[in-house]
């Protein structure tokens, strides 16, 4: 790609706690000049602050699967932070990336956004597992049944890579934590907070107790919300510097995480904070019953599960992720004090 010409980069879930990430670090990239960026949203509020960006900021969602199509033709690269579970969405992006390989000659990139959910097991949080997957070990990845969550996308932007019309990059998040401070938080464009803690802090404050998935002995890696957007970076600077530089398609696979903790712990913290404010009973978590898991999780088994991923594959490519599990732990009593406060909880 000729240093003259524009890039041309498209990216889905901009409103999004990792798609915003993702965005502001494009923005602030030092080529970010010869960047074009479309972006897809959901509300038509959010398409000034976005345009005052830089951006072409255009009204749809993922499920509007010829708007996929139509952009991801005209694209150089495209950045997928919606849905990692929606099969349709992905199929159309990729059909609009072969139609511009069809068109130019020219292979696109997708950097696709799957997430370490697909190693999970049922462990319901009684043991932690020896397992333990590198994102360097392609045959044990490949052991992943298709019915494991994201698997079946996975399959597809692999299949799709190796037929030629596409490199393909999939970037698999650990559990993300920290309260993102970009440029589009300060706008109101983006979501700045995380899924798997806020829902666990929200479920103990609802339930007036630091809650925790059996014996909270399962293990999981984390990543700072920084660092998983400067890893979805390193991954395209090498993807843009050519098709040796980083492993695609088939060797495609990039866990982000940079520690790995104790899900218990997380509980067990929560819990002390809870009791410290008088928004909960008791310092110690005391175990979900089947009926909270469904209320509160809608019976997801993610949070009993062992997910242990080690990104070597990751930092191979030159990401230097600079948080450790200690800023997980640090991250905790403002993330209780954020959703406290936006839900107005009071003792």
């Amino acid at each position: 790609m000729s240093t003259s010409e524009k890039t041309h980069i498209f990216i889905t879930g901009v409103t999004g706690y990792i798609g915003g990430s993702v965005l502001s670090a494009l923005l602030s990239h030092p080529r970010a000049k010869s960047f074009q960026i479309t972006v897809l949203t959901r509300s038509p509020e959010k398409v000034v602050p976005l345009n005052s960006l830089g951006v072409v900021a255009v009204v749809g969602s993922n499920q509007d699967l010829e708007k996929l199509t139509e952009y991801a033709r005209n694209s150089d690269v495209v950045f997928a932070c919606a849905d990692s579970d929606d099969l349709q969405a992905a199929k159309a992006i990729l059909l609009g990336l072969k139609k511009r390989y069809d068109e130019t000659s020219k292979v696109p990139i997708l950097i696709h956004t799957s997430g370490t959910g697909v190693l999970t097991d049922n462990a319901a949080g009684d043991y932690a597992t020896d397992k333990v997957y590198s994102d360097l070990d392609i045959p044990l990845i490949e052991t992943l049944p298709k019915t494991q969550p994201h698997r079946e996308v996975d399959i597809e932007v692999v299949a799709a890579d190796d037929k030629g019309y596409v490199r393909t990059y999939i970037v698999l998040p650990s559990t993300i934590y920290g309260i993102a401070n970009t440029s589009l938080v300060k706008l109101g464009i983006q979501n700045p907070y995380s899924k798997q803690i806020p829902n666990l802090i929200k479920a103990s404050i609802d339930r007036k107790q630091g809650g925790v998935v059996g014996k909270g002995l399962n293990l999981w890696p984390n990543v700072h919300i920084s660092d998983i957007a400067s890893l979805y970076i390193s991954i395209f600077d090498a993807a843009i510097r050519g098709p040796g530089e980083a492993g695609h398609g088939r060797e495609g696979f990039y866990f982000g995480e940079n520690g790995e903790h104790r899900v218990g712990r997380i509980s067990e913290v929560i819990a002390e904070l809870l009791f410290e404010v008088k928004l909960g009973k008791s310092p110690e978590p005391t175990v979900f019953t089947k009926d909270e898991l469904q209320k509160y999780f809608r019976g997801a088994r993610s949070l009993g599960s062992n997910s242990r991923a080690r990104a070597d594959r990751s930092k191979l490519i030159g990401w230097k992720p600079v948080h450790s599990v200690d800023s997980l732990w640090a991250s905790l009593k403002p993330e209780i004090e954020a959703i406290a406060e936006s839900q107005k909880f009071r003792p």
